[in-house]
């Protein structure tokens, strides 16, 4: 059996898991257009390499997400074709020019690709119209649709010639989505193990992180078990490091906020990491004190979050309402608060004015697969996103599927810019203990999240790491 691996001690991942999403999506096209004629065909277009700006410097590839799903192909510039009445696959190669044997190495042939990616036939992109031609399809299905988490679009394979074939633009991208959203029991296990992975690299930066380290070399410690031991050459996004009043920028990291401040003693710290591994993305964030020792403060913060966390995993299951789970969470940690004389208050009357959006502005999670924050969130005939306040960051809000796999992670923050909002306006600032909120203005924040597989009767986490404070204090003391 062909197999994806980095390393005699990584996961080997069977191209059949490709193969069987081939069938799947076929059969899901078929099920949503019967009058569809078998001799259709399901056409995509794989990733290119990307140049870095002018020079002749290409980015590390990674391969487009749909491609990925249907063919599990590490190559830049290919296509694939999937005959919907069959699910039979044709990959078409681009055909390198001998001079690449000298610089990049062996060049496959046909015949290796095929064995390599368990496809039923190889060909040569520059033989893609005459295939077409031969195989008379009565429409290619083109891969055509936007991302409603980035708003960028799919605009469906292009080649020379395609003009001359019957293109279809509408029917393919809800199907795919809707496919992806659903793991198969091999996604499952290649998502099990990214999450160790990265679980074990999140344990490793626990371990290493005092005052005095700097935020990159938490970020480094992470990306090193990643790739060495875990041979995950890529992360599922940029990683967030945010230590001390920086942990309460949700998306820290980024080119202005590289991951550069030295760690000081009773700093709060949010690493928000993922390891990347055959495509498939993991996404986990632990907080805990850089000292290994919670002070009364961030006890308070982060049990609320974690009583919101705890009370979600203990609920979601099949038909819950993913709007209901964030509901649940925000309820739950703003009760803690209450308790912890933060806010004051009927805790229902504060979601209803929108005061959990001031201490969490983000949603409870997401999708996760191919993309960290995966395809399928607000497709047609699903529930449309929310708009109220507290609820309009959600980026999804379906009702719960055995076999989708979700992020869960709460959080609580004390953004100045919120803070202002909340305290400007009476709707919202009839509800503070001001003196007291005030007191958490330099605080930073708390996020905890898990990589979550929804089952019919509950749900299983994939993130396996210290999560109560007594775990993470004896853990950090070792």
């Amino acid at each position: 059996m062909a197999t994806y691996q980095m390393g005699p001690d990584t996961y080997a991942v069977p191209m059949t898991l490709f193969r069987d999403n081939r069938i799947r999506v076929a059969k899901a096209v078929k099920d949503a257009q019967p009058s569809l004629d078998d001799s259709a065909y399901i056409v995509l277009q794989g990733g290119v390499d990307v140049p870095f700006n002018d020079t002749d410097v290409d980015h590390i590839f990674r391969q487009e997400s749909f491609f990925q799903y249907l063919f599990g192909v590490k190559e830049p510039g290919c296509y694939g074709a999937v005959q919907v009445g069959t699910g039979k696959s044709v990959l078409f190669v681009p055909r390198l020019p001998e001079e690449y044997g000298v610089w990049m190495g062996h060049l496959h042939s046909l015949e290796e690709y095929k064995i390599m990616y368990e496809v039923d036939e190889v060909k040569y992109v520059e033989d893609i119209v005459g295939f077409f031609t031969k195989a008379n399809p009565s429409v290619l299905l083109l891969n055509c649709g936007t991302n409603s988490d980035s708003g960028l679009s799919c605009h469906g394979a292009k080649f020379d010639g395609i003009e001359g074939f019957k293109t279809n633009n509408n029917i393919l991208y809800p199907v795919l989505c809707e496919c992806r959203v659903i793991k198969s029991p091999g996604e499952i296990e290649v998502l099990r193990y990214v999450a160790k992975v990265s679980s074990d690299a999140h344990k490793k930066v626990m371990k290493m992180v005092k005052p005095g380290v700097t935020e990159y070399q938490a970020e480094s410690e992470f990306l090193h078990h990643s790739y060495s031991v875990g041979g995950c050459r890529h992360t599922s996004y940029t990683c967030i490091c945010g230590t001390g009043i920086n942990s309460s920028v949700i998306h820290y990291g980024h080119a202005s906020a590289p991951n550069s401040r030295e760690i000081i003693n009773g700093d709060m710290c949010l690493f928000d990491m993922g390891a990347n591994y055959a495509g498939y993305a993991a996404d986990i964030t632990c907080s805990f004190p850089a000292n290994g020792k919670f002070t009364d403060k961030q006890k308070l913060i982060y049990n609320a979050v974690l009583a919101g966390r705890d009370a979600v995993l203990e609920t979601a299951k099949e038909g819950e309402s993913w709007v209901d789970m964030h509901k649940l969470a925000n309820k739950v940690m703003l009760t803690k608060l209450k308790e912890g004389g933060i806010v004051k208050g009927d805790v229902d009357e504060m979601i209803a004015k929108g005061l959990n959006g001031i201490f969490q502005p983000h949603g409870l999670g997401h999708l996760i697969g191919l993309d960290v924050h995966d395809v399928g969130s607000y497709l047609e005939g699903h529930p449309k996103k929310p708009v109220e306040a507290g609820l309009n960051n959600l980026r999804f809000a379906r009702i719960l599927k055995a076999g989708m796999y979700v992020s869960v992670e709460p959080g609580c923050y004390f953004i100045d810019i919120l803070m202002d909002k909340a305290l400007a306006d009476p709707e919202l600032s009839q509800f503070l203990n001001i003196p007291v909120f005030e007191s958490f203005r330099n605080f930073g924040g708390v996020r905890i999240e898990d990589d979550v597989l929804i089952t019919e009767n509950g749900c299983e986490n994939f993130a396996i790491v210290p999560r109560t404070v007594q775990e993470i204090e004896d853990y950090m003391r070792v």
